[in-house]
């Protein structure tokens, strides 16, 4: 089943990427969700419709989990659930970047099982199954075997550095990029570009749940804040945040965190 569910899940990206260009990021109309949910356009909406009609009909058993549906607890009834993000990266796309991307994903029992992440205007398909391995424009790839902390380049927003998340009050001295786009930071990771990639805040599962399954399938390792595998579909759909990265750096990350406290906001 995750090779057959993979298929269709390149099918929908696709037509998604098609829907996506059809729009011009900066002219597109943008507006607010309302309570600080953060912007949306109408091309979100529009790959979004396509999506909740394609993927649904194709699996009429399966759950649905949309940044941009209304969520119910319908899904929860389900073994198997939709997870998608019709566009990560919108204020990119609003913008003109070329830094954003579909994120779709299916999780069996609350984990991932297939997944796509998709940046139609870079042409990266990033696709994984499980116990298939992961691939890009359908070259393997495989997560960096760097193990030194110190010399690793890391994927993090600057507030991760600040010394309160830190053991020792201050951020490893790893050399820290940022991308847009919580999926594709999680794809260049799968796929050897960068070393590592965390994130501190509670995450939203359409976020993170496709790369969680690229990384694991590139032969990294993918957790929450605390170290624990992601589990997905959950009645709340956010995270406790997520580090990923070779086994080895994703233990140096882990060792150098201070520990969780129980303060969580999702973004």
């Amino acid at each position: 089943m995750p090779a057959a569910d993979l298929s269709l899940l390149i099918e929908a990206a696709q037509k998604a990427g098609e829907i996506a260009l059809t729009f011009t990021g900066p002219e597109a109309r943008r507006w607010e969700k309302p309570g600080g949910g953060g912007p949306v356009t109408e091309a979100d909406l529009a790959v979004n419709a396509m999506l909740e009609t394609m993927l649904p009909a194709a699996r009429p058993d399966y759950g649905w989990l949309s940044e941009e549906t209304e969520d119910t607890a319908e899904r929860q009834s389900r073994r198997c659930t939709f997870i998608i993000d019709p566009i990560d990266g919108t204020r990119s796309f609003a913008e003109g970047s070329t830094t954003w991307a579909h994120s779709l994903a299916i999780a069996d029992e609350g984990e991932v099982t297939a997944a796509v992440i998709y940046l139609p205007q870079r042409n990266l398909m990033y696709t994984a199954a499980k116990g298939m391995g992961a691939r890009c424009n359908d070259a393997p790839i495989r997560v960096s075997a760097t193990d030194d902390l110190t010399n690793a380049e890391v994927l993090a927003a600057k507030p991760n550095l600040a010394g309160a998340h830190w053991r020792s009050g201050t951020a490893p001295a790893f050399k820290r990029s940022h991308r847009p786009s919580l999926a594709y930071r999680m794809a260049t990771v799968a796929e050897a570009r960068f070393d590592a990639m965390l994130t501190l805040r509670d995450s939203w599962e359409w976020d993170i749940a496709a790369g969680d399954l690229i990384i694991r399938e590139a032969g990294g390792t993918c957790s929450d804040r605390a170290g624990l595998p992601l589990r997905f579909n959950n009645p709340h759909p956010a995270l406790n945040g997520v580090i990923a990265g070779g086994a080895e750096l994703h233990s140096a990350l882990l060792a150098a965190l201070a520990p969780p406290d129980t303060r969580r906001s999702a973004g």
